[in-house]
């Protein structure tokens, strides 16, 4: 790919210039928008496996706080939801628990997501152990824009 030269300082722009500045950046767009590794494929279980540009993709990276220094018992639950923007089918979700106040209790909890939609996730978390915590939900949402 070619490299365009820096003007120099006081150097009037003429066609020439804008020529190889627009050529280099149309060279880039292709030499990007041509490599396999620019692809994403997302399997989702409305459409299946699709394969798109990466660049045609969005990711959302989600921060749910599910207890914040809370005692908690074993056995019991706690919802949480999260809105995004819309996509163009459910999205792939991953949920990781994060144990904010580093206590024992906030070791021992499970993640079960309930539902996903276009536009939100629901899950729950269990605690294996009864205990003091504070504790977050850390999502990333990969999925085709609508």
């Amino acid at each position: 790919m070619a490299k365009v030269p820096l003007p120099e300082r006081g150097q009037p722009l003429d066609v020439t210039y804008l020529y190889q500045l627009i050529e280099a950046v149309n060279d880039l767009s292709t030499n990007v928008a041509s490599k396999q590794t620019s692809k994403t494929i997302i399997d989702t279980a409305s459409a299946g496996k699709a394969e798109v540009q990466t660049s045609n993709t969005r990711i959302v990276g989600g921060l749910v706080e599910v207890a914040n220094n809370s005692t908690v018992s074993a056995g019991n639950e706690r919802t949480f939801t999260y809105d995004f923007k819309d996509f163009k089918y459910p999205p792939i979700v991953s949920a990781t628990p994060v144990n904010t106040g580093q206590t024992p209790a906030g070791q021992n909890v499970n993640i079960v997501l309930k539902s996903v939609t276009e536009t939100r996730v629901e899950g729950v978390v269990r605690f294996g152990v009864s205990g003091d915590l504070s504790l977050s939900v850390h999502l990333v949402i990969v999925g085709i824009p609508n």
